[in-house]
């Protein structure tokens, strides 16, 4: 049975299922790491190794995640601007960035 994005999809180890908004969040904690620009797959595995998976085998599902919940925050303003998301090469580049201070709207 395949279960909506916003789970990881790996239950069955045993793991707290991953919520988009947390996912968005450890895609912006490893951008800054990063000092706020990387390659979306080196940024994957990074993500997928602190959730403990293997980076010689993400699950499909977790990386399809990541670039949806990537995406939805950057196509969405609110959230673009909550988030500092960017591509600095434009739509459909798989290079991504982060503000280092997201811009709060009120």
């Amino acid at each position: 049975m395949q279960k909506t994005l916003e789970l990881s999809l790996d239950a069955s180890t045993g793991k707290m299922p991953v919520r988009k908004q947390s996912l968005a969040k450890r895609v912006r904690d490893v951008l800054i790491a990063f000092g706020g620009e990387a390659h979306r797959t080196l940024v994957i595995e990074q993500v997928a190794r602190a959730l403990g998976h293997d980076v010689r085998q993400i699950p499909e599902e977790l990386e399809a995640a990541l670039i949806v919940s990537f995406e939805d925050y950057w196509r969405d303003e609110r959230k673009r601007a909550a988030f500092g998301f960017h591509l600095p090469f434009g739509e459909g580049s798989h290079r991504w960035s982060v503000r280092a201070e997201p811009v709060y709207l009120h």
